[in-house]
Parts: C-alpha cells; structure tokens; sequence
C-alpha cells in the first residue's frame, strides 16, 4: 500500500496540466492506436501472414497428393461430404523447430514410387517458380522420389514426416536459416517471422494405407513487407481515423470544453462582482446544460445575497449608529457639565435605554442569522394544536381553535413556538386585545391563521415588514427583526409566512408541511 501511495505521489508532482481538448485527442488516439498495437505487437497481423502461407501449402499439398493417388493407381473421390481443411499454425504458442536437418541415406524406393516422381516432377518445377515452394515428394516410407537434391534419401527422423505417416497432415514451423555465430536478424523482436518456414506434410493414402508423402516448405510473407504491399489501404485507413478522430474531438471540444470555459470566464466575472449569466452554447452536453442551469440559480443567489448582505450591512450601521451617538452624547455631557443629581440620572437613565437597544440589537441579529443557518429534518415534527395551546396558556389574550385534535407538521416545537411568540408579541405592542390561531388542514399541509384586533399594519408600509430593521416601534423598543427570524426560520423548515390583507388588525397565515 505505501508502494502505491508513494506511485500516486510521485505521478501527481509530476503529471502536467492538460486541456480536456488534449485529453480527448490523446484518449482517442490511443484507443486508435490499440488495434494497430495489437496487430503488430500481439502478432495478429503477422500470425495472419502465417497462417495464409499455410493455407496455401495445403492447398498446393492436396493438388500434389491427389495426383500422386491418381498415379498410384487410386479412383478420384466422384462424390462425398467436403472436408476443408483450415489453417491451424499459431505464431503466438507454437513452438518454432530448428533448422530442418539434412535427409539420411535410405534403401531404394520402390519402383512404382520413383515412376510417379518422374511423372510430377515437371508439374513441381513448373509450380516451384511461381509458388516459390520447396516440394518434395517421397514413397510410403519416408524416402524421396521427387524434388530437392534428396533424391533416394529419407526424411523419416523428422517428427513431422513420422506423424504424417499415421495419416493425418501436420504443419510445423521451422528456423529458415541458423547463423554459424549464433547471430540472428535485428528485426526478429518485431517480427518472429522474419527467421522462420512453415513446412506442411501431406500424406497420401490409397487403399487405405499411407502409401506416399508430400512435403513442401516456404517463407511466410514477412511483416514489413505486408505492411508495404498494403501500404495504401493502411495510409487510407490511418487518414480516415485520424480524420474521424479530429471530427469527434471537435465536437466534444465544442459540446464540453468550450462551455466549460465560457463558465469559467462567468464564474470569474462573478467573483469580480459583475453577474453575467451566460446562454449555453447550442452543442453543449445535457450535463453541461444542467450546469449552466445551477450556476444560473447560483448566480442568482449569490447576486441576492449580496444585495442583502450590503444593504443588512447599510441597516446595522444605522440601527447601532443611533443608540452609540445618544451613549456618546450622554458621557460628554456628563464628563464636560455639571449637573445635579436630578438630570445625571436623567442622561444615564438614557444612557442605559440605548445600552438595552444595543443588546436586543445584537441578541436579534444571532437570531436571524442562526434562523438563515438552520436546516430542515425530516425527523423534526410537533404537534402544531399542542404548541399553540401551550401559548394560550401564558397569554390570556390568545385563544385557540383548531377543526382537529392533532396536527402533526414537520417542524421543531420550539421553532414554531418561537414564531407563534414573536406574532403574538408584535399583535400585543400594536395594543391587541384578542388574538385568535386558527389550525385547519389545506391541500399543502396545516395553515395557522394568527388574527389580532390591533392597530394594523399601515398600507405603505406592508411591502416592508419583512425587511430586516424595519419597524414602526422603535420607541417601544421594536428592532424590525422580528418577522425576517419568523421568516427564515419557517423557510428553513420547507413552510411559509405570509401577510393577509385585512381592514381590522392584522392576519398572518403560516402553512407547514404535515407530516
């Protein structure tokens, strides 16, 4: 395992930054490359030259041995099941035996035998120069009547030619040539066919007996020399690839890597403060356009976040500067006039009503951004009748009709508790005698109707009352963060609040997920 964290540590110092455009090229070239890879390294392409050498040899072989069977005195086959034979040489696992040995001496031949030598040997001549194959052919046991310069001598040591007189054909391969010191071609670690000979042998059987061998030996068609006969249709075939390859890294260079930097040059004007959202390009992926999407939503947010986050920021400078300058105020005067005990106690009694304001102040704005931070769960619920018969109880003003016994909602008991309270609180400083939470059930959950018979809220100011620091109490020591805590703490819990128009008091509807 430290092996392998010690590689991954290594490669990341050392792996260079790359474009998606270059790894996609160099992806595709690669898996391109595989096929010709494998061709040349794993001896497809070669083993397929072999094996076509051996396919001609047998074709040649049974030409030979049916004229020998013909000659021995055999009626040709008129009719029966075909029986091809397919070529069975392996490059890749077949041994590769040395250099054929020189024939040993022999009785003679019979005489039959050396008379259909004589007969084929024109017709091996006349197909050695174009076939460019060594023929030999011998009698029944292993001696040659035709071909070569072993006339009279045997093969029979050979274990190819001893299993081909069991009766079945056999293919081999063999070394072409050995060098006296042991040297051998320098492109043989490229091509392993560069050194070798296929030998094929062929019985011939008559009467059911092998009475005759056919033996022919050749040099496949070397790698380099296929590859250069089929230099053109392999150019064609590289020119085709690498052009299809180009098409298809064009295309995803446009479907993915240029969206990818038009959002990066977004996202940097986004950190610089200018929200641009830009259109996706037209070839862009799905996931690309899905991700254009949130950063739209993204952007958005951040662009409304900020907006409150300066303006919040304009409205704590205000809200504190007030209560800090009356302080300020007050110690001059008290430090620079003399007084008497009657207006000390007056400016310090100010003094300290700021102090106050200053700590609801501060107390409210940990509030709201605790409610901004907080985060629904599933598994939060209360029983929303129970929470608001509990508040009834503590204040006489409230009362509670609910058209079920339980209405469980996703949501905290001291989260709505707390919402309930802070609309309550506000009803009870706009002088509100009676307040009245109606608990119902609504196709979206369970609605809480919060209606008190105050003062109400003034028509110009209701599209403000969930800013943060607007109040119209400031005297009696509203701080305007009420209703946004409210707010955000039902939002963060999947529910809402929402202001009813009415021409008595005021109306809040809260509706909650029901569980």
């Amino acid at each position: 395992m430290r092996l392998i964290a010690n590689i991954k540590a290594l490669a990341k110092r050392h792996w260079p930054a790359l474009s998606i455009r270059t790894i996609l090229l160099g992806t595709f070239v690669f898996v391109a490359a595989l096929p010709g890879f494998g061709a040349v390294f794993l001896r497809v392409y070669e083993n397929t030259l072999v094996q076509q050498t051996e396919a001609e040899l047998i074709a040649q072989g049974a030409v030979l041995a049916a004229a020998y069977r013909v000659s021995w005195g055999e009626a040709t086959r008129k009719s029966g099941r075909l029986q091809p034979e397919m070529p069975q040489i392996d490059l890749r696992v077949d041994p590769v035996l040395p250099q054929m040995p020189s024939s040993a001496p022999a009785p003679p031949a019979k005489a039959q035998a050396f008379a259909i030598g004589r007969e084929l040997t024109p017709i091996i001549a006349d197909a050695s120069m174009v076939t460019l194959s060594a023929t030999r052919i011998m009698d029944g046991n292993a001696v040659v009547v035709a071909g070569g310069g072993d006339r009279g001598r045997s093969f029979a040591a050979l274990p190819e030619v001893r299993r081909a007189l069991t009766g079945r054909p056999v293919t081999v391969l063999r070394q072409r040539f050995t060098h006296p010191y042991g040297l051998r071609s320098p492109l043989e670690w490229l091509s392993r066919a560069t050194n070798i000979r296929v030998h094929h042998v062929r019985p011939v059987i008559a009467g059911g007996k092998v009475v005759g061998l056919v033996m022919l030996s050749r040099s496949p068609r070397g790698l380099f020399l296929g590859i250069y006969q089929d230099r053109g249709k392999i150019l064609f075939g590289v020119a085709i690839i690498f052009l299809a390859l180009v098409v298809l890294a064009g295309i995803l260079s446009r479907g993915i890597a240029r969206p990818i930097r038009q959002l990066t040059r977004a996202s940097n004007n986004v950190a610089r403060g200018r929200v641009i959202i830009p259109e996706p390009v037209a070839t862009a992926a799905i996931e690309i356009r899905e991700l254009y999407a949130n950063f739209a939503v993204m952007a958005d947010r951040i662009e409304v976040r900020t907006r409150y986050l300066r303006d919040f920021a304009a409205a704590v400078s205000h809200e504190f500067k007030t209560p800090i300058t009356g302080i300020r105020g007050a110690l001059e005067l008290l430090t620079e006039h003399d007084m008497d005990e009657t207006e000390r106690r007056h400016f310090l009694n100010n003094a300290s009503m700021d102090v106050d304001r200053l700590a609801r102040l501060v107390q409210r704005m940990l509030d709201l951004a605790r409610a901004d931070m907080a985060s629904a769960s599933s598994d939060q619920r209360c029983d929303a009748v129970a929470v608001a018969r509990q508040l009834a109880r503590e204040r006489p003003q409230v009362t509670v009709q609910a058209c079920v016994e339980v209405a469980s909602v996703q949501a905290a008991p001291e989260t709505l508790a707390t919402v309930l309270g802070i609309l309550t609180d506000n009803s009870l400083k706009a002088e509100a005698s009676s307040i009245t939470i109606t608990i119902n059930e609504v196709p979206d959950g369970i609605s809480i109707l919060c209606i008190d018979d105050g003062s109400g809220i003034a028509p110009g100011n209701r599209a403000r009352i969930f800013e943060p620091f607007f109040t119209t109490g400031r005297k009696q020591g509203g701080t305007g963060l009420g209703l946004p805590i409210a707010r955000s703490l039902l939002e963060a819990n999947g529910a809402s609040l929402a202001h009813l128009q009415s021409d008595l008091g005021t109306r809040f509807d809260i509706i909650l997920l029901k569980v």
